[in-house]
Order: C-alpha cells, then sequence, then structure tokens
C-alpha cells in the first residue's frame, strides 16, 4: 500500500523557509519586498514580550519612522484618485481629548452612501491615520461610491503615544457616536466599521464594545482585515498553526509580543475580549450585525482570523471570510503598485459588503 507524502507548509515544513522562498508567495510583492532587503527573515528581533516598558518604548519610536518611510515610500508616486474632497472634524473623546476625524467623499455624490469607518493599522501602538498609505485609502474607496471616515485615535506608543487600553478604543468608540449621530449632515445611509491588523483588532473591538454600552444598532457592518487579536505571540498554540508557519514573513512572533505588552501594560486584560477579541465568548459575540474577515493567506495572523469568523458562525452571526492567496500580513492594501489588481479586489470588497448591509 502506497503512502502520501504530506508537505507541510511554510516554517511548518522547514524552518529555514522565508517569505522570499515560500512558493506560495507572490512573485511581484517578492520583487518589492526584495528590493527593501525585507524578503527574508532579518536580524533577531530586539524586543519581545519579555522587554522592559522603556525599550519597548524606545523600539516604538526608533521604529515608527522607518515603517511610516516605507509605507510613504510605496504610494509617494501615485496619483491621488480624481473626483474626491476631504475635510477634517475635530470632535471632543469620552476622555475629554481631542479626536480627529478624516472625512472623504465622492464630490458630485447624490442622496445619502454608505459610510466606511476606517480604523489604521499599526498594533494599536505605532503609526497614523495621517500616513500615506491610510490617505490614498480612504480616497481610493470614496472614489468607489463610499463616504470613509478615518480615526486618528491614541496609540500606544510612538508620536500619538503612551496611551495604553482602553485609550484608542475609546477613542474609535467617540468617533463612531460622532458620525452616527451626524448621519444627516455627512450624507450618509449606512457605517461600515473596518480596519486591517490593529486597526482590525479596533474594528472587532469596537463593535464588542457598542454592543456592551447598548449602541451596537448604530454600527450595519463589520469588515475586518488581518486581525491582530489573540496575544498568543509568545507561546504559539498548536491551533493557531499559521503563527509558526509564517512567522518572520514580514511580521515576527517577537515583535508583535512586544507591541501587544505596550497595549495591555501590566497584562490585566490579558483575556479581556475588548483588548483581545480573540477571548470574546459566544454570549459576547450573539447578535451581531453582519461581519466579512479577510486575511492574508503568508501571515502569522491568518488562523486568529479565520477563528474569530467561525465563533462569529457558532454564535449564529451572518459571517463570510476570505483569504487573500499569495500575500504577506496585509499585502492586499500595502503593495498598491506592485499588485494593482489583488488591492482593487480588496477595495471592490468592501465597498459591495458596505452597499449590501
Amino acid at each position: 500500500m502506497s503512502t502520501v507524502e504530506v508537505h507541510r507548509p511554510g516554517r511548518l515544513g522547514d524552518p529555514d523557509m522565508t517569505l522570499g522562498t515560500d512558493p506560495r508567495a507572490d512573485p511581484r510583492m517578492i520583487a518589492v519586498l526584495a528590493a527593501m532587503g525585507l524578503d527574508g527573515h532579518g536580524e533577531p528581533s530586539p524586543v519581545n514580550d519579555t522587554s522592559a516598558p522603556d525599550d519597548l518604548y524606545a523600539w516604538v519610536d526608533e521604529a515608527e519612522p522607518g515603517f511610516e518611510m516605507l509605507f510613504d515610500a510605496l504610494f509617494a508616486d501615485l496619483t491621488p484618485p480624481e473626483g474626491v474632497v476631504s475635510s477634517t472634524e475635530v470632535i471632543s473623546g469620552v476622555d475629554d481629548n481631542d479626536v480627529t476625524l478624516f472625512i472623504h467623499r465622492p464630490a458630485d455624490a447624490e442622496g445619502p452612501l454608505p459610510c466606511v469607518y476606517h480604523i489604521h493599522g499599526g498594533g494599536m501602538v505605532l503609526l497614523s491615520a495621517a500616513g500615506l498609505s491610510y490617505v490614498h485609502w480612504r480616497n481610493e474607496l470614496a472614489s468607489r461610491g463610499l463616504v470613509v471616515v478615518g480615526v486618528e485615535f491614541r496609540n500606544g506608543g510612538g508620536k500619538l503615544g503612551n496611551h495604553p487600553f482602553p485609550a484608542g478604543l475609546n477613542d474609535c468608540a467617540s468617533g463612531l457616536q460622532w458620525v452616527a449621530a451626524n448621519k444627516a449632515t455627512l450624507g450618509i445611509s449606512t457605517i461600515t466599521v473596518s480596519g486591517e491588523s490593529g486597526g482590525g483588532n479596533l474594528t472587532l473591538a469596537t463593535t464588542l464594545k457598542a454592543k456592551r454600552d447598548g449602541y451596537l444598532d448604530i454600527i450595519d457592518g463589520v469588515f475586518a482585515q488581518c486581525p491582530y487579536i489573540s496575544r498568543a505571540y509568545s507561546d504559539p498554540p498548536a491551533d493557531l498553526p499559521s503563527l509558526t508557519e509564517n512567522d518572520q514573513y514580514f511580521l515576527g512572533c517577537e515583535n508583535m509580543g512586544g507591541i501587544a505588552k505596550l497595549y495591555d501594560l501590566g497584562g490585566a486584560d490579558a483575556a479581556n475580549p475588548l483588548a483581545w477579541p480573540s477571548y470574546a465568548s459566544v454570549e459576547d459575540l450573539a447578535g451581531l450585525p453582519p461581519h466579512v474577515i479577510s486575511v492574508n493567506e503568508l501571515d502569522p495572523l491568518r488562523d486568529e482570523g479565520l477563528a474569530y469568523f467561525r465563533k462569529l458562525l457558532a454564535a449564529g452571526n451572518s459571517a463570510a471570510s476570505r483569504t487573500v492567496n499569495g500575500t504577506c500580513h496585509a499585502g492586499d492594501v500595502i503593495f498598491r503598485t506592485a499588485m494593482p489588481e489583488v488591492y482593487a479586489a480588496s477595495a471592490a470588497a468592501l465597498r459591495d459588503f458596505a452597499y449590501s448591509v
């Protein structure tokens, strides 16, 4: 009787495999990453979840400008979509702090349009909604017939820090409630909450918070991309194999563990679903609006997103998942120039979902 040889994917089958040598990776993406020296494992992480907070803050202060330069470089040569206008609104948050909202809309819009309330990535600890990549994403969505509102929330570190949980979540909730209260003025019909990576965490957590606080009815849909939600990065569990399979593919578990520590200082909220939505119970998830959970095939975070999708279904919700093959973490919204079809497909999926709810 013959046996079938099973090849385990990624670093599960070959611990030395890199994103650049993984046969599943989109070669257009790899060409860009190779030019930047980011197609391999890179140097060992200088921080992890055992690092002292001061060392983590120092690392974020040093790393954030580098991330901003990388993303700005990837979008610097793109012409903004035509027919989009933007404005800025500064509101008062629940903690009596200013919260800036960036509003983008089609210039010739007629009648109420669906709104996407966008929450940017960065592990809830770094980066800004004013970054060029996020401005372009909001403009792209607006050019497809949406009103898009990006929220500038307080980060756990970096230039918008140091504000651990729940500061950023509170800002996202304050902005969402302001948008809902001003639907007529903004010319919007429905609200879909969406974000990627750390923004995916805050997208799901903002929805859970709305349920707990009694205003879930203002959210019509949820579209979370590559959500960073498990806090399982220091000791990846067997039921989240992508944390090992795709470790150091653009993202590394050690870095993610360090970032998680800054967001949840002291670990008091390590099992709080408002900080880490993976811990949401079936009761927490019951009665939520329709969700889409979008993940990337070659992302360490892939399986925690899919596990959340399955929990949504178990709780009786309307939910769908999509996996963007060949891409690393958030690759479908990062590599706009190299993979325009992939970028456009994710923008179209979000647009179509916002129109469906």
